[in-house]
């Protein structure tokens, strides 16, 4: 199968690492795939690391001369690389492949929602997502349900893949994990919270910061230790470190920045945390987490009630909640054991093969 995998997204975000993922896994499996980036971005210089040669047009601009240019351009692609599938993972640009679609009738479109944003629900969107595209995929039930109920994109058009993991890389290392700790000075008689993501008020750290400060300050649980497996983009490392001070947990906490080894990381974990107060449209960070065999607590926002049980979540945005959660993971081994139980089950139907397999199927069945 001949596909366009299109992924101009500035960031190398949940919605680029999803759609770039999904082409290397095409590839692999023997399936002659492209992909179109934004030039110099994050997606691009990621798709070329994983062997891509990516292909730009000017599907972002909002110049009409560049973007009767781009779609001359695109014409052509289709003509010469003939695609049986272009899967469109981003809104700018969706509109130009729609009409080449219509005009040109040789192959079917998808359009892939892994953007936070719920679409509006207005004309064009309608007629794009029900009339134009052959197929539209979300990433959560939470898009699913707003493209049935407020799109009215018919049930049969619609599909709903989370995304998958790679199980050959994410697993847990021991080996990793007594190494990682050691280089922080955490020994196996510490209890490491970890939070796995970018510094961004979404994330949540603030919050968990907050939290621990309070189990380790006001109730004695000195075993506790923060590792914040992250790095900064919209919030600054020296806010965070306010917070920390702020909080009076400076000496049990760590910011690791980027690591070489995030298996290794992610495995010096003894509770991961997904604090975000909203977003969390594809679970990237909880996948990895879940893959290298740790336990994790969350949120109830976007697609983690998808694969989470409702036990190892709290509400969104509230310390206290989140402490709870945090204390009885620390002192509850039953608990602890059941949630992990629960996840293992589900981290078996979310590997990069599942993955792969349906999107494959939605594919074939176009």
């Amino acid at each position: 199968m001949k596909t366009i995998q299109i992924i101009n997204v500035r960031w190398f975000n949940a919605t680029a690492w999803y759609g770039l993922y999904l082409a290397r896994l095409l590839r692999e499996a023997g399936h002659e795939t492209l992909v179109i980036t934004e030039p110099d971005t994050e997606a691009d210089a990621k798709a070329k690391e994983w062997g891509f040669t990516p292909l730009h047009f000017d599907l972002n601009s909002s110049n009409p001369f560049k973007l009767v240019r781009a779609y001359v351009q695109l014409y052509k692609l289709i003509k010469q690389f003939t695609p049986d599938i272009v899967n469109c993972h981003r809104g700018e640009g969706f509109i130009l492949w729609g009409l080449l679609r219509k005009s040109l009738g040789s192959f079917k479109l998808v359009r892939t929602r892994g953007d936070q944003r719920l679409p509006k629900n207005n004309l064009p969107n309608r007629w794009l997502h029900t009339n134009v595209a052959d197929a539209v995929v979300a990433t959560n039930s939470v898009m699913a349900n707003h493209f049935i109920s407020k799109l009215h994109v018919p049930e049969h058009k619609l599909s709903t893949i989370l995304g998958g993991v790679d199980t050959e890389k994410f697993v847990f290392n021991h080996i990793g994990r007594t190494a990682f700790r050691e280089k922080l000075g955490y020994d196996e008689s510490h209890f490491v919270v970890s939070m796995l993501g970018r510094f961004d008020e979404v994330k949540g750290q603030k919050e968990l910061i907050e939290a621990v400060g309070k189990l380790y300050n006001e109730k004695g649980m000195k075993q506790l230790r923060l590792m914040l497996l992250g790095f900064e983009t919209a919030t600054s490392q020296d806010e965070v470190e306010s917070w920390i001070t702020a909080n009076n947990i400076g000496e049990i906490t760590c910011i690791t920045g980027k690591v070489p080894d995030v298996t290794a990381a992610i495995s010096a974990m003894d509770l991961g945390v997904v604090a975000s107060k909203w977003s969390e449209t594809i679970a990237r960070a909880a996948f990895e987490i879940m893959a290298c065999k740790r336990p994790l607590i969350s949120t109830g926002v976007g697609v983690m009630p998808d694969f989470m049980d409702e036990e190892a979540m709290f509400e969104a945005g509230n310390v206290e909640a989140l402490a709870d959660k945090l204390e009885r993971a620390a002192n509850d081994n039953t608990y602890l054991q059941r949630i992990f139980d629960l996840q293992q089950k589900e981290i078996a139907k979310l590997s990069g093969q599942h993955f792969l397999e349906k999107t494959l199927s939605l594919y074939s069945n176009l």
